[in-house]
């Protein structure tokens, strides 16, 4: 039981690092944060996402090349340019790696008004922290696994960054239905959004990109729109716009 619960914890507390942090901050600037809680969101996403963390200044220029090329050649992880979506997600991690590293030009219209914390970055990203981290689970698994199976959802937390880019980067552009005619393949994943914090409802989040809310219709529900809001009534944040979602 210990490691099923700890496997849950991980799912939804480093996806919501993603989305909350390195997604609608970084990303798209839907609220401002001071740069101190920037820095603590910056230490929340390493402590949560641990051996997969993704520096949330690579990953905004990432996903902003995702939407300014959506479905084309330049698209950093486009579902038509890999045969599976294993080979899509090593294509990406690539770009991901270059861009991290200085190896890819990038416009520089791509990269304003980005968090950064260079230090911070360089070590979280590590080769030294990603093992420490898995040293850290093959531990807490030898002390607390009570069944062989259970070792198989090891390999899932470890790369758990890719498995969650994997459901919506590949499979949110094959299957689904959509609320709004956009110039791409994004679909919304309903049945499934219950695993991804609202990341499910793709085509409304290419359709209103800035939005905090990432649900458009009643029957759909983001989870992480009402922690903005509360965040935002707190003074942690201060939300720039929204789109109200409608029946």
């Amino acid at each position: 039981m210990p490691v099923i619960i700890f496997f849950i914890a991980v799912w939804y507390l480093s996806l919501f690092s993603q989305t909350f942090f390195n997604h609608r901050y970084a990303s798209h600037a839907a609220f401002r944060m001071s740069k101190g809680w920037e820095r603590f969101f910056f230490i929340f996403g390493y402590i949560t996402q641990g051996a997969h963390y993704m520096s949330p200044h690579t990953y905004a220029i990432m996903h902003r090349l995702h939407h300014a090329h959506t479905d084309t050649e330049d698209d950093p992880h486009s579902p038509g340019f890999s045969r599976n979506f294993i080979m899509m997600m090593w294509s990406t991690q690539k770009v991901f790696t270059d861009i991290r590293v200085g190896n890819r030009v990038v416009d520089e219209k791509y990269m304003k008004n980005l968090p950064e914390w260079k230090g911070f970055d360089k070590w979280a990203s590590s080769n030294l922290s990603r093992l420490l981290w898995v040293g850290a689970y093959i531990t807490f698994f030898v002390f607390f696994a009570t069944s062989p199976w259970q070792w198989l959802l090891l390999p899932v937390i470890i790369t758990m960054g890719m498995v969650h880019g994997t459901i919506i980067n590949w499979f949110a552009h094959k299957v689904g239905y959509a609320n709004f005619v956009v110039k791409n393949t994004s679909k919304n994943l309903w049945l499934i959004d219950i695993l991804m914090l609202g990341e499910a409802y793709h085509n409304n989040h290419h359709k209103h990109p800035s939005s905090i809310n990432f649900a458009y219709k009643r029957r759909e529900i983001d989870p992480v729109y009402p922690v903005i809001l509360l965040l935002d009534k707190l003074k942690v944040i201060t939300i720039n716009r929204q789109i109200q979602p409608q029946g």
